[in-house]
């Protein structure tokens, strides 16, 4: 059985528990792109796939997500290390993605999101014809 008493335990409790919170209120995110597409990927552990929420409003994106705890209601806690409740991340994209072609995949607590760049902030090429040289108006 783990036990934490006196002073120091207490102390030791508060700062954990004031960590979890401050901790619990950013889900961890990796993202990187390439010439097609944005791809962002959210560590969401022990987060059941139907409390997983995202949502695009404007250049925003926002993820909810809850993770419930484990302990019975009527069982007393020994140890409360891992944070419960709900989790929100929101970050601001650039409106050079395309949105409404977004796709997301939720595999292993690890929820993957694509999302393709916009035709109009693709490089393109400009064809150049040939012929007699022109002066060329703005």
């Amino acid at each position: 059985m783990l036990a934490r008493t006196g002073a120091l335990g207490d102390l030791d409790r508060l700062t954990q528990q004031l960590s979890q919170a401050a901790a619990g209120t950013v889900i961890p995110a990796d993202a990187w792109r390439d010439e097609d597409a944005l791809y962002l990927q959210f560590d969401l552990p022990g987060m059941d796939r139907s409390s997983v929420e995202l949502t695009m409003e404007r250049n925003t994106l926002v993820l909810t997500a809850e993770r419930r705890s484990p302990i019975p209601a009527d069982a007393r806690p020994v140890l409360t290390e891992r944070a419960t409740g709900r989790f929100m991340r929101r970050m601001t994209l650039s409106d050079a993605l395309d949105a409404d072609a977004a796709e997301a995949a939720y595999d292993n607590g690890v929820l993957t999101l694509r999302i393709p760049m916009a035709a109009h902030a693709k490089p393109r090429k400009i064809a150049i014809s040939g012929g007699m040289s022109k002066q060329l108006t703005a």
